[in-house]
């Protein structure tokens, strides 16, 4: 019998959260907050569509937290001239400078996880998320075929 993978996940999950929660509480920020701006940051401007899928967060779920962002500050919704039904979505200034704050805070909590468990579990981890990610969607694109 096997292991409950999706358990063992989501309490890795909370494990992980546990220690970076109290950063995003700081800059006054949500998880799914952090995520929408991670995303535009790494990725820039983005459709909603592409900020479910890369951030996990339901539509209906994130049209209210853009919403929100968007009357706080963190970003911008402008439509393409092309096609007024479509938006892109921006990060704003104000969330850059977040960006920039916690970089430092980010990265000493994950030399702390490192040092805590390992450079190379950590490292063997990114690897193994990965592959199951890249595996499961290209399976999942091969089944809706």
């Amino acid at each position: 019998m096997h292991r409950n993978l999706p358990m063992l996940l989501l309490r890795a999950r909370e494990l992980m959260m546990a220690r970076f929660r109290p950063l995003l509480t700081a800059q006054g920020l949500t998880e799914q907050q952090w995520r929408i701006i991670r995303a535009l940051h790494e990725n820039g401007p983005l459709e909603p569509r592409q900020i479910c899928a890369l951030c996990t967060i339901s539509s209906p779920s994130l049209a209210g937290v853009l919403a929100r962002m968007e009357d706080i500050g963190h970003v911008t919704k402008e439509r393409f001239e092309d096609d007024q039904r479509r938006v892109r979505v921006s990060l704003t200034a104000q969330s850059e400078e977040i960006v920039e704050r916690m970089k430092p805070m980010l990265e000493a909590e994950y030399r702390a996880l490192e040092s805590k468990v390992g450079e190379k579990v950590v490292g063997d981890l990114y690897v193994a998320v990965d592959a199951l990610i890249r595996e499961l969607d290209t399976g999942e694109s091969r089944d809706a075929e």
